[in-house]
């Protein structure tokens, strides 16, 4: 049998104790499996936020509208601005946020110049020279709520205060919270009442229901003002069959996309 060269033998040993010296260097010391220097490791994606559904439509803004028919008899479609809005309404105070809320009233605009007003509807009920106005509005979550704030404070800021109309009456108004159905995300009610007299010296009341409801990404507004008897229940009966077409339309738009 041929014999290996010595110089075979002692170059395959060298070879061996490198190999044993290298595998002694990489291996782990205290059992634990070691990463690999340079492999990348994979994260698990963060959850996606679902996404807020689309605006109304102005169709559908239209849709979700309060009609005549949902409040009953006597009220049916305006005829136009009511008499008592620039006579006894168009009035002013000193403190700033009670002069915001007679503002506020008198435009019908609760939430500022800077909300989109998608459908609006106005209804009267002449026996009782009432006005009942609703909307539905596309407003920012938070704008919503610092109005709601605003006004859920001012039973207590502007409680009872003297305001002058525009021909110089002057009005004692009073704020004081409403209850509204529990309906919507988050909602507040008001009723204030202007008791004074007219130009020509007629004693007048006046009292308004205000309501604010915020629904997912909708806002609606309705103000029910009358110089006779202004029932909360009318107000109460818009919110809740308005909120619930609301609900209705939104339902609609999802089962089409």
């Amino acid at each position: 049998m041929p014999r290996t060269p010595a110089r075979v033998l002692a170059a395959s040993a060298l070879t061996a104790a490198v190999l044993a010296g290298a595998s002694a260097c990489t291996a782990p010391t205290d059992g634990a499996e070691q990463p690999v220097r340079g492999a990348s490791s994979t994260a698990k994606p963060s959850p996606t936020a679902p996404a807020a559904p689309p605006a109304l439509t102005e169709a559908q803004a239209q849709a979700a509208l309060v009609t005549a028919a949902d409040l009953g008899d006597p009220w049916v479609p305006t005829q136009g601005a009511a008499t008592w809005r620039d006579g006894v309404l168009k009035a002013t105070t000193d403190a700033p946020d009670c002069r915001r809320l007679l503002d506020a009233l008198y435009a019908d605009d609760l939430f500022g110049t800077d909300a989109r007003i998608r459908a609006v509807v106005g209804l009267d009920d002449a026996p009782d020279q009432a006005q009942l106005r609703y909307q539905v509005l596309t407003l920012d979550a938070a704008d919503v709520s610092r109005t709601l704030d605003w006004m859920r404070a001012l039973p207590r800021t502007c409680g009872r205060f003297t305001a002058v109309t525009q021909y110089g009456a002057v009005q004692g108004v009073q704020v004081a919270e409403a209850r509204l159905p529990e309906v919507g995300d988050a909602r507040q009610g008001l009723r204030v009442t202007l008791t004074g007299a007219t130009a020509d010296g007629e004693p007048t009341v006046l009292t308004l229901d205000v309501a604010a409801v915020r629904a997912g990404e909708d806002t609606v507004a309705v103000t029910d003002g009358g110089l006779g008897d202004v029932s909360p229940d009318v107000t109460a009966t818009a919110v809740q069959k308005g909120l619930q077409r609301l609900a209705d339309v939104r339902k609609q738009g999802r089962a089409q996309v």
